[in-house]
């Protein structure tokens, strides 16, 4: 290939990239010049447009789509309720998951559709003039480019976001997923919710540690050097998505972890730490699932749906069990333990595993 044939092919594509700038640039103004026009926000025209173009979907999806915070949205949402535009109603699935859709009799009817219809209208002009083999290139374009661009706003959303403290990595495609915790000495706050296209989010007060998320793996580690330091803050909130089995090991000496489970899949847990107070509630299990306790001087205090079997066993000393108001103190020798009425034939348990030496094991139904 001559110089000159190389020149033309980068000036071509350097201008194929100025146009798609322009055209995700020209995007945006037209939401806002087209809300102007009927005196709605653009952010209230983006989610009708979704729920037009989308169907309904529920109110994280849409959130995460719009790049919104729950507050934000939750806003958005109320205000276009009250103007009779979109409606919400409880998944039938999962009551804890909140449907967005366009209310009954809307559909075709918005304000917004005759703005639509107009560029539609020219898109369709425009279209007409190349023929099907050039369609089909086009259309397998925009196609490509537009997965590319999912994929970046994937890559910028999974990291640090502005001020280094809050963390997110995208779900891409997983089936499970394990958390792995070393919080020594802090407070933290854990939890399963509705997530989207998003793994994990987490947010740090004070020092924020060491955060990957790699084949499934979450992992977050404060280094040796900040775990000496008593006077700074730290805490952490986390939430994970509860479309997915989670495995988690969380490692706490010192601090206060409280963990509100419900909701999410949970195939194995374990929790560990010295002088660790663990409040931890557990979700509804699809079968047994493991978890395993250690450390010395801590308090587990744990609870289960009601109607989940539990048995605790002690292959170390325990310096209390009580499972259901069944207590037994100085637990240890050749693996103590206590148990939930039929637990041996239940197919929803939870079979609690306690090592290490005088913490304290409470075990509760709700």
């Amino acid at each position: 290939m001559s110089r000159g044939s190389r020149d033309k092919q980068a000036e071509i594509g350097g201008k194929l990239v100025h146009e798609l700038r322009q055209c995700y640039g020209l995007g945006a103004a037209f939401f806002r010049a087209a809300a102007a026009q009927i005196e709605m926000t653009d952010t209230d025209m983006q989610l009708v447009d979704l729920l037009e173009s989308g169907g309904a979907a529920t109110a994280g999806q849409l959130a995460h789509r719009m790049g919104l915070t729950t507050g934000t949205f939750t806003a958005i949402l109320n205000r276009l309720e009250a103007a009779g535009l979109v409606r919400r109603e409880r998944d039938p699935n999962d009551g804890r998951r909140v449907i967005v859709r366009l209310a009954q009799g809307a559909d075709g009817k918005q304000p917004i559709n005759p703005l639509f219809a107009a560029l539609g209208n020219a898109w369709e002009e425009l279209a007409a003039q190349y023929d099907d083999e050039q369609k089909e290139f086009l259309l397998s374009f925009l196609q490509r480019s537009n997965t590319l661009a999912k994929q970046e706003i994937a890559r910028l959303r999974e990291g640090p976001t502005g001020d280094s403290e809050s963390f997110s990595a995208p779900l891409a495609g997983l089936k499970r997923a394990r958390l792995v915790l070393q919080l020594e000495g802090i407070q933290l706050s854990l939890r399963a919710g509705d997530l989207a296209d998003t793994l994990y989010q987490a947010r740090f007060e004070g020092p924020a540690p060491e955060t990957k998320a790699k084949d499934g793996v979450v992992t977050i580690r404060y280094p040796r050097r900040l775990w000496e330091s008593r006077k700074e803050l730290r805490s952490a909130a986390i939430t994970l998505n509860a479309s997915i089995p989670w495995e988690i090991a969380l490692t706490g000496g010192g601090g206060q972890i409280t963990a509100e489970l419900g909701g999410l899949d949970l195939r194995e847990l374990e929790a560990t730490g010295a002088g660790g107070m663990f409040q931890i509630a557990l979700p509804a299990p699809a079968g047994p699932v493991p978890i395993r306790l250690g450390g010395s001087g801590s308090q587990f205090n744990i609870r289960r749906p009601a109607g989940v079997a539990a048995r605790v066993l002690v292959k170390g000393w325990a310096a209390g069990v009580s499972v259901d108001g069944q207590t037994a103190s100085n637990m240890g020798g050749s693996e103590a333990q206590q148990q939930s009425p039929g637990y041996e034939g239940a197919a929803q348990r939870y079979e609690i595993e306690m090592s290490g030496s005088g913490s304290m094991v409470t075990v509760t139904a709700s």
